[in-house]
């Protein structure tokens, strides 16, 4: 058997998992333990990860695909695999020898927040830090824990702590995306060494791979939207059997055989293919670029980055028309299809794909001057 094939089959089981333990999630609010162990198993919190320190080496793409896989069985589990990856992407700017101690198996879990909510002070050849960060998304099975910093050097930096180093606040109590248990998480006075930590803007990657000249922001933005895409297939996938047995009141037809669910379904299912497929080509061109060797240009970042929000909201689009089209049967808290539209809302509201980026990228778009580095 062929290695990628092996990697399909363990990603299509994980996402097997992760659908039959959904509501185990949305009830503690955190993935279960058998979920993470497939997850794990599957290398799918490593998808990034530099093949020196044992990734799998596929990319981006075959991140979203395996992400949008993942997330049509539950799409908390999707964006947990989605963050971890993405995080797992930071490799490339640590000291190889450090790397290889965080990364020490492609199943190790990482995660956090990049934004420089804490504060730290240089002590020697360790910072001594303190903060508090707000949605630690899948932060509670993560070996080790990222967070940002401002420090008293002038860096920002983000540092890697030990997972027994950090506190957990049970702060997640929300409407959709429930099991991704991305809650407030805090350390006090924690001494990271210095080799644990990236000065953002200033430090380079340390391995020659394809990944190291892809954006770092860019993975992440396609991480969420991924897991809207697998969200909204879910969606579509749900209302499709639904259909087939379902005769809404009143009528003598079950709802596939209503010409409006048919107009309406055909519709949904048109602009997600569009959306995935706009994805996909994005970064198709991009990581050929990256592959040979090339830098990602802010062109083609642009057009990744409005790509990924594209998706976001149109996936909201699709998992809503599936919603209304099952009538009453989707209210019910039994139903996934109500799940997916309040999961689908939260995709769109992280910073990475949320409308408001339209803005950013519409001043490249029309030729007025804009701040790239978050592109």
């Amino acid at each position: 058997m062929r290695a990628s094939t092996t990697i399909e089959a363990k990603i299509e089981h994980a996402a097997k998992v992760a659908r039959d333990h959904a509501d185990e999630a949305e009830q503690g609010r955190r993935l279960s333990a058998a979920t993470v162990a497939a997850l794990a198993e599957a290398g799918a919190f490593t998808l990034c990860l530099p093949v020196a320190y044992g990734g799998a080496g596929g990319g981006p793409l075959a991140m979203i695909d395996a992400v949008a896989e993942i997330a049509a069985g539950d799409g908390s589990a999707g964006w947990c695999a989605g963050i971890a990856s993405t995080t797992s992407s930071l490799a490339i700017f640590l000291d190889p020898a450090v790397a290889t101690a965080v990364f020490d198996s492609p199943s190790v879990a990482t995660g956090g927040v990049f934004a420089p909510n804490g504060r730290g002070s240089i002590d020697g050849d360790t910072v001594r830090v303190t903060g508090r960060w707000q949605w630690g998304s899948g932060t509670q099975h993560c070996a080790w824990i990222v967070g940002g910093a401002m420090c008293d050097d002038g860096t920002q930096r983000i540092c890697f702590f030990p997972h027994d180093a950090v506190d957990f606040h049970d702060t997640w109590h929300v409407g959709g995306m429930r099991g991704t248990g991305s809650l407030d998480f805090s350390v006090d006075d924690v001494a990271v060494p210095l080799d644990h930590t990236i000065r953002v803007g200033l430090d380079h990657p340390a391995v020659d791979d394809p990944i190291a000249r892809f954006p770092n922001f860019t993975l992440l933005a396609l991480g969420i939207a991924a897991t809207g895409i697998g969200n909204a297939r879910r969606a579509l996938d749900e209302l499709r059997d639904l259909a087939a047995g379902k005769t809404p009141q009143f009528s003598s037809k079950t709802l596939a055989q209503s010409g409006f669910a048919q107009t309406e379904f055909a519709r949904a299912e048109a602009r997600w293919r569009a959306a995935r497929a706009l994805l996909r080509t994005e970064v198709g061109d991009a990581w050929d670029a990256a592959a040979a060797g090339r830098p990602v240009d802010v062109d083609a970042r642009v057009a990744m980055r409005l790509a990924a929000a594209h998706a976001a909201s149109e996936c909201v689009a699709v998992a809503t028309a599936a919603y209304e089209l099952a009538g009453g049967s989707a209210v019910y808290d039994a139903s996934v299809l109500g799940r997916c539209v309040r999961d689908a809302h939260v995709v769109t509201q992280h910073i990475m794909v949320a409308p408001k980026l339209n803005e950013t990228l519409g001043k490249h778009l029309l030729g007025a001057d804009f701040d790239a580095r978050m592109i």
